[in-house]
């Protein structure tokens, strides 16, 4: 077993070159011809809670610890007050477990899990809804001049989805500033690791931004209150149950963000307009990712 050690804060970004994630295959295209191409890799991961079995998520295996612990904060498995003393990951049996200082025992609430609209075994409870209602998002304000720069930012570094595709991001930022940059082959997975990166170096979620590429769903909402974070960012579509949960908590939901576009369904007294758009640039075809094609 290998322990998490305590780092600094990080700056995490995809690593494009690690072979582990991705792996060529060949094929025909439409033409007949012979053609090779890079595809993420995905592979199971088991997750523990003490001596209790979890779930098995598919992963592309990067960051297997913060995944875990985003996994539980968000499931509200694991509160943000708890005291974690170790997080073990072993990557010949592709288990992660995590322990706390207390007892815990969640038989009766993993009977309840609901298949959610995520790809990869995306889950949810019941008594999820029942954490959010409750939460009071932190009063912040989304410059539309940091909106622009941090997504001309973000389509313009490396990314294993330009690499291969059929992958999803989440990027956490700071006024226009990207701190935190994950990948995976489920949205779900990418915000998790994100929270558990959070957790582990405690980074105040109260002036901070979630950019994701997937859509804004009702799961993407309600993980993204779990964390604290007042302001949630796609460049593809909404849910209507999405719409609702973020007006319902107040969270600022901002959608389809593709160059000079963007919209809001919710939260639109902390959207400052000071960017002159006649100096933002449409979005170049090379960068363009998820959404473009529709709202997946």
């Amino acid at each position: 077993m290998m322990k998490m050690d305590k780092a600094p804060v990080p700056l995490i970004v995809p690593d494009t070159g690690d072979p582990r994630l991705t792996r060529s295959v060949t094929g025909t295209d439409q033409a007949g011809a012979k053609v090779e191409i890079k595809v993420p890799m995905e592979r199971p991961l088991t997750l523990y809670l003490n001596a209790q079995e979890i779930v098995t998520m598919m992963t592309i295996g990067d960051y297997p610890e913060y995944l875990a612990l985003g996994y539980l904060l968000n499931q509200n498995m694991l509160k943000y007050n708890d005291a974690v003393s170790e997080v073990e990951y072993d990557d010949d049996l592709q288990v992660v477990v995590v322990r706390t200082e207390h007892h815990t025992n969640f038989e009766a609430k993993l009977k309840k899990r609901t298949q959610t609209s995520g790809c990869a075994q995306g889950t949810a409870f019941g008594d999820l809804l029942e954490a959010v209602e409750s939460v009071a998002l932190p009063k912040a304000e989304l410059r539309t001049s940091w909106l622009y720069q941090m997504t001309q930012t973000i389509n313009t570094m490396p990314s294993l989805y330009l690499e291969a595709g059929a992958i999803h991001g989440c990027v956490l930022c700071k006024e226009g500033t990207p701190l935190c940059y994950t990948e995976d082959v489920g949205r779900h997975n990418a915000v998790d690791k994100i929270a558990g990166w959070m957790y582990r170096h405690g980074v105040d979620p109260s002036d901070k931004i979630l950019y994701t590429t997937g859509r804004l769903t009702s799961e993407m909402v309600i993980k993204t209150v779990r964390m604290g974070i007042p302001i949630l960012v796609s460049r593809s579509g909404f849910t209507a149950w999405g719409v609702d949960l973020a007006r319902q908590v107040g969270l600022t939901l901002v959608g389809r963000t593709r160059g000079k576009r963007f919209i809001v369904l919710s939260g639109e007294e902390r959207i400052v307009y000071d960017q002159n758009l006649a100096y933002v640039e449409e979005e170049s075809a090379k960068h363009k990712r998820k959404g473009e094609g529709g709202d997946d």
